[in-house]
């Protein structure tokens, strides 16, 4: 073979592959592996400048923007975070971009590849470049794999505002309310049970600026309490009195009364039946507005706890749990799902109104472990377990503002609790004009006024939301406890009044 004449030019495709390689495999691969860090070096190297400075240019711009969206932008990935569209195209990005990383690994080894090599000299140098491979296609299919679980469980999770009957101004989310009222119910679907019984029933009343927060929770087996205007008060005119010898009329047997009589809640369909009542019937014992509801089955609840590695909490005194006679011993415990799901239930040696206690205590400590490296090493766990425990009508549109809202609750806002329990409050005989009175100020004066205040309903929603925007609110009356139908408040106050404790002060630490 004639070698090239001192005045003809080599092509550019036969640069730096010499016979010998010019520094043969080791430099090959040497390069290609730093082509798979910063594109563009092995393309230099070989003398394809052209080539090599764009692969950089493109190296440059992609780095470029991540850091800057990391950086400067990190406020707006929360916005990307919670739109389903954008996290599609995220997730398509994400493959493009594994694709062109891959193709230029590949491009760059045979670029510098010796053009003489024995076949065991191939075969190592296939095998770097199919490991160089896979170590960019495992994070890159990794990142496409979790943005689509994520995306899956967002939208299985949370509708739309239109699929709610509701539109959502992102520019003032909270429609210039100074709080935002969130029924957080517990449901206890066992087997033993048919249906769903709300045993933990709490009203969140946040500070849209503050992200303070106070808690007013109702005992489940609450009697006698009024229903909301209209098909509810005109089966039950003088309280709730439940369905059969079997429930006697407790609170907590509300949403399931609902989701079997369909009549009670027309137009509503199926599994939104119970919490629109629900909502309806505790904004008028409470003279709260309830603008949305979030509903954990306690059984998945385990599930959630488990995927974040247990949740970390102060034991005060031998909790009996499970069917075995084991006991939680006192002390700091990292309790798994099981145990987590028995200290907010058990109900043995104490009664309804503790495990009431122990369960803000338990929600506050998983509020302020839920870090984002635990999300991160169990996404897949937690995203699953979200999907088969968590109900709600929270709408796609309100979740970006919502995540900064529990930002301020998680740094350093005060989170206070008022349980409306004896002796402060009969639950077989409520004096719901106290409860009333009590909630309004909790929360403070402003709250009080705007749930008095009526103004149109949604779009779509049921009648129970007929007085307030948005979700349900109470009758004109309802802060006076002069509710049509409701039953006659028992003569005589408790011996106290009660005002909202900190859980930082009443929750062993």
């Amino acid at each position: 073979m004639s070698s090239p004449s001192p005045g003809r030019r080599v092509p550019e495709e036969d640069v730096d592959r010499s016979p010998d390689g010019a520094g043969g495999l080791p430099r090959a691969l040497a390069l290609t592996l730093a082509s798979a860090l910063v594109w563009g070096v092995a393309h230099l190297a070989a003398g394809r400048r052209v080539a090599g400075g764009l692969l950089l240019g493109l190296w440059v711009v992609v780095a470029a923007t991540v850091a800057v969206t990391v950086t400067v932008y990190r406020s707006s990935l929360v916005h990307l975070a919670v739109r389903p569209d954008e996290l599609q195209t995220l997730a398509a990005g994400i493959v493009v971009l594994g694709i062109v990383w891959i193709a230029v690994v590949i491009r760059s080894y045979l670029v510098l590849s010796p053009a003489r090599r024995s076949i065991s000299a191939r075969t190592l140098g296939a095998a770097a470049v199919a490991v160089m491979c896979f170590a960019v296609a495992v994070p890159v299919a990794w990142g496409a794999h979790s943005t689509y679980v994520y995306r899956d469980a967002l939208t299985s999770i949370f509708r739309t505002g239109s699929q709610n009957g509701r539109h959502i101004d992102t520019s003032d989310p909270w429609e210039g309310q100074p709080r935002v009222n969130i029924l957080l119910l517990g449901g206890d679907a066992a087997a033993d049970r048919t249906g769903v019984r709300t045993d933990s029933m709490t009203l969140a009343s946040v500070d849209t600026k503050t992200g303070d927060t106070v808690l007013l929770s109702l005992p489940r087996n609450l009697e006698k309490f009024p229903m909301p205007p209209g098909p509810a008060r005109d089966r039950f005119p003088y309280g709730f009195t439940g369905d059969g010898p079997e429930n006697p009329g407790l609170l907590n047997e509300v949403y399931e009364y609902a989701e079997n009589h369909p009549d009670v809640v027309p137009g509503v369909p199926k599994n939104r039946r119970g919490p629109e009542l629900l909502k309806a019937t505790i904004a008028g014992i409470l003279g709260q507005r309830v603008d949305y509801y979030i509903l954990v089955d306690m059984f998945g609840f385990a599930d959630i706890v488990d995927a974040m590695g247990g949740v970390k909490i102060r034991v005060t005194q031998p909790i009996p749990y499970g069917l075995d006679g084991q006991v939680l011993q006192p002390g700091y415990r990292t309790l798994k799902g099981k145990e987590a799901l028995w200290y907010g239930r058990s109900r043995t040696d104490s009664d309804d109104y503790v495990r009431m206690g122990r369960q803000k205590c338990l929600m506050r400590a998983i509020a302020q472990q839920a870090d984002p490296q635990t999300v991160l090493t169990s996404f897949d766990k937690l995203a699953a377990a979200a999907k088969r425990t968590l109900s709600t009508d929270l709408p796609q549109e309100l979740l970006p503002a919502l995540i900064k809202l529990s930002g301020k609750v998680k740094d350093g806002a005060q989170i206070s609790s008022l349980q409306f329990v004896p002796p402060l409050i009969n639950s077989g005989n409520p004096d719901f004009a106290l409860i009333r009175r009590l909630a309004a100020k909790a929360v403070g004066p402003e709250q009080a006024h705007a749930s008095t205040s009526a103004s149109p309903s949604p779009t779509g929603s049921s009648d129970l939301a007929a007085n307030g925007s948005p979700g349900a609110t109470p009758s004109a009356g309802a802060s006076d406890g002069a509710s049509p139908g409701a039953p006659p408040s028992p003569t005589g106050s408790p011996a106290r009044e009660s005002k909202p404790t900190s859980l930082a002060a009443t929750c062993p630490s």
